[in-house]
């Protein structure tokens, strides 16, 4: 999971990209990057930390152009400590790419030596994203005939990355001198919308993000989303040509996005992520009340803060009284994405502090939106204990995440998971729970797509191990479990 963001303005755009991602700062806090184009010259920042962090005023007024891109990143390939693995990523031919990605290549070992053997490209880091550039760079060289640089040379190149790349990925890249393209996989898991702006001159501008947030929140007008297997060219004059590149294409996007990746005021594939999450909350209390003793719930209380639209409709259709009792210091990153187990627990207690006047000889239910590892949900019913709760009933938003996720979220590892080979009450143990209410699949899938015109499923692989693209495999699930182990 990463936050993307591209736009092509007839003023400078630094200020811009800058802006937007800290709007999308909440998917990756590992490092962050910016590229501008100023004609056909490149302009590149990339630093390790969030966003505020990262670049000072000298970086900014470097920055120079009317076109860029930027990327927030969460470390799911490669080495998250090492600066030169930060996007964008960079060649030089054809015409200069920059390229960024939000997603997971599940193919890369085959790439990497097609690269290097057939295609005669050299890899510098362990990044997916720098594969998926020179796999890019390579079908676009094969097009190029003549002097320009036609549309319809970009669009086949990205036919023929549809067909050599597997598993998810959300792109938008620039070419030197000529404009900016964004792209999406065949099966659309990971979002991407594009908004846009009339100007008085007539010129539109363009940008495309991982959210819609960004587009609202910079007074754009949300257009549409890159559709799954779609390429659009934005060139530099303002035009927009789009043009479906995968045959067969499917929308079936990621289910955590609207469990707990997205800010609640995003739309992502034209599901309100907080309406659906209201859902999750209606649904999650009818299982409630199917399985937990009457009268052990005196209060609801979420995790803040994705949790928390759920929660209020678990308290209002259980008929429970809904009560704030974890105060969630934001200045600590998400434990979620945090490396290494020890890391996690030692965070969580940084980040929530529970008020023992709202706990105090009460039976409570925390609601959570999901549970992974199990390391943040122990310490957070530890805590609820020590403050002088009575009973602990935990619920998760989410379904059991019994399998490793490969499309772009740090799940690689089966052991890691706390419900992976457990029942429910060995869960439960494991986390300290009096009682552990799960979502059901079923009721996942209704309350997001409910209403939805296009969105008919969802990717939802680490609950039910069903692999949307088709090509993992246990062997690759191994590998790439050894591989993160390594």
């Amino acid at each position: 999971m990463c936050g993307i963001v591209g736009i092509v303005s007839s003023e400078p755009v630094n200020q811009l990209v800058y802006d937007s991602l800290l709007l999308l700062q909440h998917r990756g806090q590992d490092s962050t990057g910016i590229a501008t184009a100023e004609g056909s010259v490149f302009h590149i920042v990339k630093a390790k930390g969030q966003v505020r962090e990262a670049f000072r005023t000298r970086d900014m007024r470097s920055l120079l152009g009317t076109m860029g891109l930027g990327h927030v990143r969460y470390a799911t390939q490669g080495n998250a400590s090492q600066e030169q693995e930060a996007q964008p990523f960079y060649v030089n031919a054809p015409y200069g790419i920059i390229l960024v990605h939000n997603g997971n290549l599940t193919n890369t070992r085959e790439l990497t030596g097609e690269l290097y053997n057939i295609d005669r490209r050299h890899l510098n880091t362990n990044s997916d994203t720098e594969v998926l550039l020179n796999v890019f760079a390579n079908e676009l060289q094969s097009q190029i005939t003549g002097l320009s640089l036609d549309p319809e040379q970009i669009f086949t190149a990205v036919s023929r990355v549809h067909e050599r790349v597997e598993g998810s990925y959300a792109t938008i890249a620039m070419i030197a001198g000529h404009g900016l393209l964004a792209f999406r996989d065949p099966y659309g898991i990971r979002p991407l919308t594009i908004g846009g702006r009339l100007l008085e001159s007539g010129q539109m501008e363009y940008v495309v993000a991982s959210e819609s947030l960004v587009m609202e929140s910079l007074g754009y007008d949300v257009v549409r989303d890159v559709a799954p297997g779609e390429a659009v060219f934005i060139t530099l004059d303002g035009e927009l040509i789009a043009k479906q590149c995968a045959p067969n294409a499917r929308l079936i996007p990621c289910s955590f996005e609207y469990v707990y990746l997205a800010r609640p005021d995003s739309v992502l594939s034209g599901i309100s992520v907080y309406e659906a999450r209201l859902r999750l909350g209606n649904y999650l209390a009818d299982t409630v009340a199917r399985y937990t003793p009457m009268g052990d719930i005196d209060v609801v209380m979420p995790i803040p803060d994705s949790s928390r639209p759920a929660a209020m409709q678990v308290a209002q259709k259980l008929g429970v009284e809904y009560r704030e009792g974890f105060y969630k210091n934001r200045y600590v990153g998400r434990t979620f994405i945090m490396p290494g187990q020890a890391a996690r627990k030692k965070s969580v207690r940084q980040k929530l502090n529970a008020m023992s006047s709202e706990f105090k000889g009460k039976n409570i239910l925390i609601v959570d939106d999901s549970i992974v590892r199990g390391t943040t949900s122990k310490e957070i019913v530890d805590m609820a204990r020590q403050a002088g709760a009575h009973k602990v009933t935990f619920a998760s938003a989410a379904p059991p995440v019994r399998y490793p996720h490969v499309y772009g979220i740090n799940m690689p590892s089966r052991h890691e998971l706390v419900a992976h080979d457990r029942k429910i009450p060995e869960i439960a143990a494991a986390i300290g729970a009096d009682h552990l209410i799960y979502q059901e699949v079923e009721d996942m899938r209704a309350a997001i797509t409910l209403g939805s015109p296009d969105v008919h499923d969802l990717e939802m692989s680490c609950f039910t191990g069903d692999y949307v693209t088709g090509s993992v495999t246990p062997e690759y699930l191994d590998w790439v479990e050894k591989n993160q182990l390594s």
